[in-house]
């Protein structure tokens, strides 16, 4: 059978045409093209606000990521990370920090938070820090991130930590409240939303230790593997949280919806938490040596790696979340 010239050039033509708009069509690239990864995080806090909001409003999504959310404790994550088990870790603190202080091959790429958001609260007749000296203190964890971020601070006000007796008192936060409402200290390291129902109880706000000291809070960890081999991906994944951290930043309304739906907080509550949170914020989300110095004191002050000095790039990795933070418009210093 004698085919037309003719037939045939439109044939490929239309080809040709439709591979281009297959090519340059930024929707139909994600779809084809969309990852699928894996990020791990410790706990549906406040702290992970950024994530929760960039898998629920899709923002992964929008930026070509099919992003599943994997709930796993810190100190599983840098071998999950290794075996290939999750692509990310959303979160750098003290673990994270210590796991690649300890051999992991693993870097802090992004910062959601600067600053942590913690209130040393106290029964109303202890309405200064002299009058709290020789008092019963509790603490989450002696030895972590809020017990030096305290004594950071008492240290910056002049203070002497060894002249306040902290306790131990593991679990959540409730446990902090309840024990201070039952006699059994006399002030307590809180954080939202559990500092506002001490305030309605009557407990006095004797220090805001988050203003005082810049430590992370939130965050992205990831393998020095993938950031070398991975980064357009990386970038992605840096570019939805930031996206997300902004608009949390610009839409209470629709933050707040989201606090109420997946922290189970009510609304006057998720309200007073989102206010706080927002003065914690990272502005770039671009990692910093202060707060990844501030860590490494953190974890040697639990007693590890005590006479190990730290380089920045030995932790931490700016490259990516720099480039995202000026492709996004942001004044880098």
């Amino acid at each position: 059978m004698r085919i037309s010239f003719h037939r045939v050039y439109l044939v490929l033509s239309a080809l040709a045409i439709f591979c281009f708009q297959m090519l340059s069509s930024p929707s139909l690239y994600a779809q084809e093209r969309r990852a699928k990864l894996r990020i791990s995080n410790a706990g549906f806090t406040i702290t992970a606000l950024p994530l929760l909001a960039a898998k629920d409003w899709g923002l992964f999504s929008a930026n070509g990521l099919d992003m599943e959310v994997i709930l796993m404790q810190s100190a599983l994550v840098p071998a999950a990370l290794t075996q290939g088990d999750i692509d990310f870790q959303a979160g750098v603190g003290p673990a994270s920090v210590n796991a690649t202080m300890s051999g992991f091959a693993t870097r802090a790429i992004w910062f959601s938070s600067d600053k942590i958001s913690y209130w040393l609260m106290a029964k109303p007749q202890y309405k200064t820090l002299e009058s709290l000296k020789a008092k019963k203190i509790s603490i989450t964890g002696l030895g972590g991130t809020v017990h030096v971020a305290f004594n950071m601070a008492l240290e910056k006000l002049g203070v002497n930590p060894k002249d306040f007796v902290l306790v131990s008192i593991g679990g959540q936060q409730i446990q902090q409240l309840i024990s201070l409402e039952s006699g059994y200290v006399d002030a307590a390291l809180l954080s939202p939303p559990v500092t506002f129902g001490a305030q309605k109880k009557g407990f006095y706000k004797v220090l805001d230790v988050g203003a005082m000291v810049e430590m992370p809070g939130g965050g992205l960890t990831a393998l020095v593997k993938t950031i070398q081999d991975r980064p357009v991906e990386t970038k992605r994944v840096i570019r939805s949280l930031q996206q997300a951290k902004e608009e949390i930043r610009k839409s209470k309304p629709k933050t707040l919806d989201l606090i109420v739906k997946l922290l189970k907080m009510d609304r006057e509550a998720a309200s007073e938490t989102y206010d706080q949170f927002l003065t914690t914020l990272s502005p770039t989300g671009i990692p910093t040596r202060v707060g990844m110095d501030i860590l490494v004191k953190s974890v040697q002050s639990q007693g590890r790696h005590v006479d190990r000095k730290v380089a920045f790039n030995e932790i931490a990795d700016d490259r990516l979340a720099t480039e995202v933070a000026k492709e996004m418009g942001y004044k880098i210093p």
